[in-house]
């Protein structure tokens, strides 16, 4: 059966890969079986929007395609068979892409309900990043209260999370990052230790602390592989991203040595294996909100209008926290 087109809607759209996406009118269908309509009020980037960008993300949706892998919003319509979801009511969605538009038909299963309390900017960067470490940081590195945690890119929009549910689960957190101005955001977050990646032999001055437990890399490239070598016996790597742009060679002979874990985690995979661990995470990390527990950064905002800035500004590393789109303006 042919989607029917019920009206258009602006959106940022990328038509060939490497190229500025650009803001036009694209076809709004009606929601079908298991999908909604969402009018949506904000969306957050995220790096893997780049990659989408530039056609080397793990998954790349086919062309042409609307960038915004995560967004909240106000149900406006519901297509057959979709239960728990109510017309009017409050969500956050994570399709993949589909977010920097102002309006979206998405699978009903990609949303979930957000706190009234919750300002749709940050539920809007909030899945992900927070998603993303929680998970990861729990189910994957196994981190305990009392162990050192080095965060790599402390200050970025999944770093920065880390630093918070790293020192809520009780680790001594280091952070690394770029600059005192980053620095000072990661040690509110709840860093105990900070170290300037730009000035600092990182490998050094985590050896002179002892060695690290955990290490949470979102960065990749030559602060990777000086974080490897400084996991003290049975030390676990957690490999979130590359943001730094490069893949670090992995010397299998340390991790011999010393038994250490080299632990991959991509958080949108649980979407395809696991749907259930990412919905009742969430559901673990509004409560969290809820009681007061998290404090999401949201390091600036831009306009539908000036979506293509905020990714050349998401690009240059000069953010802390998240950056978020609004479809107001």
């Amino acid at each position: 059966m042919a989607q029917h087109e019920t009206s258009r809607t602006r959106a940022l759209t990328v038509r060939h890969h490497g190229t500025t996406p650009v803001i036009k009118d694209i076809p709004l269908f009606a929601p079908e079986e298991g999908q909604i309509l969402v009018r949506i009020a904000a969306c957050g980037l995220n790096f893997a929007d780049l990659l989408i960008l530039k056609g080397t993300y793990q998954e790349i949706p086919p062309l042409p395609v609307t960038l915004g892998m995560e967004l909240a919003g106000r149900v406006e319509a519901l297509g057959p068979g979709v239960e728990g979801l109510s017309v009017g009511q409050r969500v956050a969605v994570n399709p993949g892409h589909g977010g920097l538009a102002e309006r979206g038909v998405f699978d009903a299963a990609a949303a979930v309900p957000i706190p009234d309390e919750m300002p749709f900017e940050v539920a809007a960067g909030f899945m992900v990043a927070y998603g993303t470490s929680h998970l990861a940081l729990t189910r994957r590195a196994r981190l305990r209260a009392g162990e050192r945690l080095v965060v790599l890119g402390a200050a970025g929009g999944v770093g920065l999370t880390a630093v918070e549910i790293g020192a809520a689960l009780g680790a001594e957190v280091v952070a690394v990052a770029r600059g005192a101005d980053k620095l000072a955001v990661a040690r509110q977050a709840g860093a105990q230790r900070l170290i300037d990646s730009e000035t600092t032999d990182l490998r050094a001055a985590l050896k002179e602390m002892g060695g690290v437990d955990v290490v949470y890399d979102a960065v990749g490239g030559a602060l990777s592989v000086a974080a490897l070598r400084a996991c003290r016996p049975e030390g676990r790597v957690l490999v979130v991203g590359f943001a730094g742009g490069e893949v670090p060679p992995i010397a299998a002979n340390h991790l011999l040595v010393k038994n250490v874990d080299v632990i991959g985690f991509y958080w949108g995979g649980y979407r395809h294996f696991a749907p259930r661990i990412l919905s009742d995470d969430l559901t673990e990390l509004f409560q969290l909100f809820r009681d007061g527990r998290l404090s999401p950064h949201i390091g600036r905002t831009f306009p539908l209008s000036r979506a293509a800035e905020a990714l050349a500004y998401l690009e240059s590393r000069k953010s802390t926290g998240k950056i978020v789109v609004t479809m107001d303006g």
